[in-house]
């Protein structure tokens, strides 16, 4: 499969496509945190590369609200948003995207539990990110129930119940269906996914998102390509991809990651 990574906007690539062209949007926007994101790499003690990017905005909504309403206009009927947040502006978005795509049409507030870093004391340390899903058309969107990776079922010991020890053994073998929690890693510090930008999001949290909600072959669009991750998870799903990001920094992370990759187009 293909895609192309743009050096622009979201808004500017947004506003370039046509309706109904996209089948399906992942994207991870600037959370609103109110810092400066901020990510230094070093070998042998000096430092080899630096990215930061601004993540402060007068008014949050006002910046994500345009975005969203060019993402469901360029929505197919089938297809389906999924916008990853966390708790600072997700209650805000989410009244937002029930004005834009229609409270009918919200499926899922999917909690990315991720449980690893340091711990406040002064309250219940925060450990998960939101991702809301809309569809265009809740009834015709696509979700594909029987591709989606498996997870292995907490109490395996329960689905002898009723069952027999054949039937039994073949659902703890095949594991279940993930719920709408989902206990996936951060990329951490040594991981070999790591490609060295602030907030990057592991592969195997959009795949799963990409192998549900679209069908091989389908375009995915994602307007703020911070570290590629969902290219990558596109690639990885066989689905051609679009996206782009602004930030020269995360133009020349993604020209390392995808080096020597001729299904994947820049476009300054």
């Amino acid at each position: 499969m293909t895609g192309t990574v743009h050096h622009t906007s979201a808004s500017r690539l947004l506003s370039s496509l046509g309706d109904e062209s996209i089948d399906m949007v992942y994207t991870d926007p600037p959370f609103g945190t109110g810092d400066v994101q901020k990510m230094t790499r070093r070998r042998s003690g000096a430092v080899v590369s630096k990215i930061e990017y601004c993540d402060r905005y007068d008014n949050y909504i006002e910046f994500l609200e345009p975005h969203v309403r060019d993402m469901h206009r360029v929505l197919k009927e089938t297809g389906t948003m999924y916008l990853h947040l966390d708790y600072r502006w997700v209650h805000y978005a989410k009244v937002m995207c029930d004005e834009v795509f229609g409270y009918d049409n919200f499926l899922n507030d999917v909690i990315w539990s991720y449980n690893f870093g340091g711990r406040s004391k002064d309250r219940w340390p925060t450990k998960h990110d939101n991702i809301l899903v809309y569809a265009k058309l809740r009834g015709k969107h696509t979700f594909n129930w029987d591709a989606i990776d498996r997870i292995p079922y907490a109490a395996p010991e329960v689905q002898y119940i009723g069952r027999t020890k054949e039937e039994a053994e073949k659902r703890i073998a095949e594991g279940q269906v993930p719920t709408d929690v989902w206990n996936i890693s951060i990329v951490g510090t040594a991981s070999k996914e790591r490609v060295g930008y602030p907030s990057q999001k592991p592969v195997k949290l959009v795949k799963r998102t990409i192998v549900a909600s679209s069908n091989l072959g389908d375009l995915v669009l994602d307007p703020f390509a911070g570290s590629g991750t969902t290219a990558a998870a596109a690639l990885q799903s066989d689905r051609r991809f679009i996206t782009c990001d602004e930030s020269s920094s995360s133009i020349e992370v993604m020209k390392k990651r995808f080096s020597g990759n001729s299904n994947v187009t820049f476009v300054e």
